[in-house]
């Protein structure tokens, strides 16, 4: 990986940084209705694993999906209109915060329910193999997902029909305000959290297909392992399952309060910033200069600003237009 190429994947983490902050300021101010489940501390996950990919490939996503669709491709100008509730976003505001899609740039949605982009993701790999057009299919979702049975599901249709697939669970290490633990207890508390094995990427084995656990806080270890993955998917060698191990610094969604997690924890990951220690290692290794990293982030902040301004600017939807894209003609 050459110089610009590392300078391009710390832009693009600082890129969801700074959106996930401006959206975090409009939902305190109103601006942005319902609620917002953000990435602040994953963005090396979804960057270094759509590195991986090409435009033409297909990504399912999770409630927690503003990264992932960013790292896409996706336009900040459009993704702010649709989260402002703007007819110029990318479902006219239909889709909001955790159903934003774009399937112009392979972006099948955002899914509101705990484990819904699985089997979409194993539908569109499955097309994708039949229409023998090379695509390969991302799947992101959450270590909570991995106790749905449509991940089972999914594992088991895509290593069975050998599918062109990558799942990518990023675990944070809680499922909605719940921690996980191994023990195979049951403690009653609530909420239960149980899972056998330690690692996600363990439960691969019982599909026959390769599981890997990595640093899900490292871009480049996240781009190496779903290069290798996405490279196997497209010559017809099937599914992985990759684990990546990673943190979100703010709570599963905003106004909940952050009661169940010690804030020793929470500042021990935000000293493992994925942006921070990239920066770092760029400077370290001479492939940066700190006046680089200054200039980038610079532009970062005038590129989110006028795309904020953009949305802002943009048209509220029509009362008359409500039905329209509900029911065929």
């Amino acid at each position: 990986m050459n110089n610009s190429d590392k300078l391009k994947l710390y832009r693009e983490m600082l890129r969801i940084r700074r959106f996930e902050e401006m959206v975090k300021d409009l939902f305190a101010s109103m601006e942005i209705l319902g609620s917002v489940h953000l990435y602040i501390g994953e963005e090396a996950v979804a960057v270094g694993a759509c590195a991986a990919i090409e435009k033409e490939d297909y990504l399912t996503s999770t409630h927690r999906g503003h990264g992932h669709v960013l790292a896409k491709g996706a336009d900040p100008g459009k993704m702010f209109a649709e989260l402002l509730g703007k007819v110029t976003g990318y479902n006219k505001a239909r889709g909001g915060s955790m159903h934003l899609a774009a399937p112009e740039l392979g972006i099948l949605g955002a899914n509101g329910i705990v484990g819904g982009g699985l089997p979409l993701a194993v539908g569109a790999a499955m097309s994708a193999q039949k229409l023998k057009n090379g695509r390969v299919t991302l799947c992101f979702f959450g270590d909570g997902a991995s106790n749905e049975g449509t991940f089972h599901e999914a594992l088991n249709i895509a290593a069975s029909y050998n599918l062109p697939v990558v799942f990518i669970c990023e675990n944070n290490l809680y499922a909605g305000g719940v921690k996980q633990h191994f023990d195979g207890v049951y403690r009653n508390e609530g909420m239960d959290y149980p899972r056998k094995v330690e690692h996600v990427a363990e439960r691969a084995r019982a599909y026959d297909i390769p599981g890997e656990v990595v640093n899900g806080n490292h871009v480049e270890e996240v781009k190496d392992a779903v290069q290798k993955a996405v490279d196997r998917a497209r010559v017809g060698e099937g599914p992985t399952l990759i684990e990546c191990k990673t943190y979100r610094w703010r709570t599963h969604f905003e106004v909940e309060p952050d009661t169940y997690r010690d804030p020793k924890e929470v500042e021990a990951w935000k000293e493992k910033c994925p942006i921070l220690t990239y920066g770092h290692q760029l400077v370290e290794e001479n492939a940066a200069e700190t006046a680089d990293l200054e200039r980038i982030a610079q532009e970062v902040e005038e590129e989110m600003q006028a795309a904020l301004e953009f949305a802002r600017n943009s048209p509220e939807p029509k009362v008359e237009d409500a039905l329209n894209d509900v029911y065929a003609d």
